[in-house]
């Protein structure tokens, strides 16, 4: 097993006519959430701090609740505290801090599109935003559609670690480790001609059949 098996395995997801075009339409999803206002980023800001150790699913459930009404905005932290307890959070308390925290931080695209690289942006978003790693500050970025890098999410760590492409699944995450790590699937995307945030989509896929952000 190594990277040619790797790149059969997700051409042959790709060549699978529903999947890619649930996955084009997700792409355009992110393309449109670009063009949105400071609100809609925090919004999807909001979403990738709930989503660190949990799911996407419970992540995308909860955003839709709370953005009726603004909730990620305006709820106080305990009224935050007891929406999340109640949609079911795992983490209900830490989450509802960081994202009253990141209020501090509301005019996010703002701040975002001052940086003019990418990786620049990532690397101030976890180291001010408490709650975001290089994970989830990759994963907010795609999902506000920037498409160069990789979201290294233990789905896409372990199809690494089983196709021989890293040695073992960390435990953690450096920044200088996830570089390291991010640097394998950047390549791949490039040998495919895949933009890296399809390749997320394509790996995700192949292990939960589904195509979320």
């Amino acid at each position: 097993m190594g990277k040619k098996d790797l790149k059969k395995m997700v051409k042959e997801i790709q060549n699978n006519p529903d999947v890619s075009v649930k996955v084009k339409n997700r792409i355009q999803e992110f393309q449109i959430l670009n063009k949105g206002d400071n609100e809609t980023w925090f919004n999807e800001l909001c979403f990738c701090l709930l989503t660190a150790n949990s799911s996407a699913k419970k992540g995308i459930d909860i955003q839709n609740y709370l953005s009726k009404n603004s909730g990620f905005s305006t709820l106080s932290l305990e009224e935050l505290t007891e929406a999340l307890k109640r949609l079911g959070h795992r983490f209900y308390r830490r989450r509802a801090e960081f994202i009253v925290e990141a209020r501090g931080h509301k005019k996010i695209k703002d701040i975002i599109k001052e940086f003019d690289e990418l990786t620049e942006a990532r690397r101030w978003l976890a180291e001010n935003i408490k709650g975001l790693g290089y994970k989830e500050s990759s994963h907010f970025l795609r999902n506000v559609g920037y498409h160069d890098l990789a979201i290294l999410d233990r789905h896409v760590l372990r199809i690494l670690n089983e196709y021989n492409l890293i040695e073992e699944v960390p435990k953690s995450l450096t920044p200088k480790k996830y570089l390291e790590i991010e640097k394998i699937v950047l390549e791949i995307s490039k040998e495919m001609k895949v933009l890296p945030s399809e390749m997320d989509l394509y790996l995700w896929y192949s292990r939960t059949g589904k195509v979320l952000k």
